[in-house]
């Protein structure tokens, strides 16, 4: 999809469920949001994974340079006013790393956590990007081509199809929105601004990564309070696709729901996928006399079993409809019915879905859920 934003027709791409916690990664100089691509495949199972390209990057519009990272971070929060996100979790990998930053700097309430991969508060020397943005405005990317991917990936990954694909980026980068980022990291240091965060983070380095090597993921940690480090092996600039499993298995740990009790969990996805007006007016009724049940029922089904990996949530809203129609539960059918708004199961899944419900639990059952669902569908689009 594409969203206008100030100056911008920018590039972005959405997977995932509508109802879950969004996750927006941030791609590198010269490659643009497919960099992300492993990590995005496994993510969009439990998160809304919103990935736009930069500005001067993949199919965004190239503007005259030199750019800014505070100019870039604005544009990402406009991407995110734009698609309606008010808060979201923020990964970074190197330049996106420095705008994530800022991003955190810029609006702190927006920003749930962040993971800054093989990323600094300052990349010097200030001469070597002023270099790069000559030579690449004078002969193009592939200019740049061999010392790059030296600096990105380890000698023994240079030969991979992976690899491969990363010089295609790099090659069909814009020269002018490569040279226009380019500036924005040699004139960027955002040691005071980064220092200040107050915000869940998650810093990211490969283990022989020499453009942001482990001393400056090791500054990060000292400047972000009570945020961790890990390092990816054998990686190096650009472990999102070197190391995908790594990277990807990282992330996935950082961001799982960590509660006191599976409660606390529960709450947040029941809130998730039934709406908080729901739970709101669900949690005002609640009296002695079913208070014990409430929380048996948000621990358990939402807290033990709607909280596992294994399982994204559209599936999981599928299964739960078919058991719903061919029990005969109908008002939990329509409560899921309206809940696929969040869950990303569309009325072509459920309409798929009900005629498996025909074959194996029976016409008459599959019949009633199918009035249900279209009564519920149509107050639903009141």
């Amino acid at each position: 999809m594409f969203v206008r934003t100030r100056d911008l027709s920018a590039h972005v791409q959405i997977a995932g469920p509508g109802g879950a916690p969004p996750l927006v990664l941030l791609h590198s100089l010269g490659t643009n949001l497919h960099v992300w691509d492993p990590q995005a495949e496994a993510l969009a199972f439990s998160f809304r994974v919103i990935r736009p390209d930069l500005r001067g990057h993949g199919l965004t519009t190239v503007t005259p340079g030199p750019y800014s990272i505070e100019g870039m971070a604005r544009d990402v929060l406009h991407i995110l006013d734009a698609i309606g996100v008010i808060q979201a979790h923020v990964a970074g990998l190197s330049i996106g790393g420095l705008v994530a930053q800022s991003i955190a700097a810029q609006a702190p309430g927006r920003v749930a956590s962040l993971i800054l991969c093989d990323t600094a508060m300052a990349i010097p020397p200030a001469e070597l990007w002023q270099e790069r943005c000559v030579t690449v405005r004078s002969k193009g990317t592939e200019a740049l081509a061999e010392g790059v991917m030296a600096r990105w990936v380890t000698p023994g990954f240079m030969h991979t199809p992976e690899a491969e694909g990363l010089r295609a980026m790099l090659l069909r980068t814009d020269p002018e929105g490569y040279a226009g980022a380019a500036e924005a990291i040699a004139a960027a240091d955002l040691t005071q601004s980064t220092s200040g965060l107050n915000v869940p983070a998650l810093i990211l380095v490969g283990e022989q990564d020499e453009a942001t090597p482990l001393a400056s993921a090791q500054a990060l940690q000292a400047a972000i309070a009570g945020s961790s480090l890990e390092v990816i092996p054998a990686a190096s600039h650009i472990p999102t696709i070197e190391k995908p499993a790594e990277v990807t298995d990282a992330i996935g740990r950082f961001l799982a729901p960590v509660a006191a009790d599976s409660y606390e969990a529960g709450m947040a996805v029941r809130k998730q996928v039934l709406g908080d007006a729901h739970v709101q007016r669900a949690t005002a009724s609640v009296t002695d006399f079913d208070r014990d049940f409430q929380a048996f029922i948000t621990r358990t089904a939402w807290g033990s079993i709607w909280t596992r990996p294994q399982l994204d949530r559209r599936t999981r809203s599928l299964l739960t409809l078919a058991m719903m129609a061919a029990l005969g539960h109908h008002e939990e059918f329509k409560l899921h019915i309206r809940a696929s708004r969040n869950t990303g199961a569309t009325p072509a899944d459920i309409a798929d879905m009900l005629l498996q419900v025909a074959v194996y639990a029976g016409i008459p059952a599959a019949n009633s859920a199918v009035r249900i669902a279209k009564e519920t569908f149509g107050e639903m689009e009141q």
